[in-house]
């Protein structure tokens, strides 16, 4: 098939077809199309590609052949994205982006978690393009692609995690514990028959000496319990110095969020793989 355009979908279902080269821009209902069998949609350029100065690999899913007429007509589109016909006008991502949400819906309505995770995906990258929007939410929409691709890449939660957790390790070691542990020292006052005693704990001392002197198994163990204790918001209780403190207070603010960007992405993808066992076993 090769356009809907105009077409009120309300109605309509679909059956093993190729969407591929369809325009859907322009039709309505679309949440109530009904797509059943294998349908196929178009897929993303495979392998790492370079933009500009950057290496840009894209993660599979299935596309709008309108959004593939938009990514190849860019500046620095990279060869894979198939262009549009010379009769056909490239759609921006302001009127692809309700297109997605529309088709996400009709898989949701359908049972089809899985295939809709694709559209929910586009959706997210066309809010992102879209000039129009909000320089703020974009922006956020950038941060959440980032650090987790819009809470559907697990893996890429889980790298940023363990990419901050290895960074934190290393300042606790070279900077945030302590030469030494620090010792109470206590002193005791006898008035008459009376014993008083005060215990004071002096500050931790900044470490010294060279940088690789400071890079030990003690320490390393050290380092270790106190980032993995940040990660749940629980104190380690270990003597830090200044910089150790601030360290630390920004390892738990930052990486319980990465851990919960994970666990969500994880959750989807779990979530998906139920649905699709338990529509197998009705439908048995």
């Amino acid at each position: 098939m090769l356009s809907l355009r105009g077409v009120d979908a309300a109605h309509l279902a679909l059956t093993d077809i190729d969407l591929s080269q369809c325009l859907l821009t322009g039709a309505i209902h679309l949440d109530q199309l009904r797509l059943e069998g294998r349908v196929l949609f178009a897929p993303v350029p495979t392998g790492i590609h370079r933009r500009g100065w950057r290496l840009v690999r894209f993660g599979p899913r299935r596309t709008l052949a309108e959004e593939q007429h938009w990514r190849a007509a860019q500046p620095f589109a990279v060869p894979g994205w198939d262009p549009a016909p010379a009769d056909t006008a490239v759609v921006g991502p302001a009127r692809l982006a309700p297109v997605y949400r529309s088709l996400r819906k009709a898989f949701e309505d359908g049972k089809n978690e899985p295939g809709a995770a694709d559209f929910y995906y586009g959706e997210m990258e066309m809010r992102r393009a879209d000039e129009e929007s909000p320089r703020a939410e974009r922006w956020l929409l950038a941060a959440y692609w980032a650090l987790s691709g819009y809470g559907m890449r697990a893996t890429r939660a889980l790298g940023w995690l363990i990419a901050a957790m290895t960074i934190t390790i290393g300042v606790m070691m070279l900077w945030g514990l302590p030469a030494h542990d620090p010792e109470p020292v206590s002193t005791g006052t006898l008035t008459g028959r009376h014993l008083t005693f005060t215990t004071e704990t002096p500050d931790p001392v900044n470490p010294t000496g060279p940088l690789r002197e400071r890079v030990s198994t003690d320490r390393f163990e050290k380092s270790l319990r106190v980032v993995v204790n940040s990660v749940v918001f629980r104190s380690s209780g270990q003597d830090l110095t200044t910089t150790g403190t601030y360290t630390e207070m920004a390892s738990r603010l930052a990486e319980p969020v990465l851990l919960g960007l994970a666990a969500l992405a994880a959750l989807a993808a779990l979530a998906a793989l139920a649905a699709l066992a338990i529509r197998g076993r009705v439908k048995r």
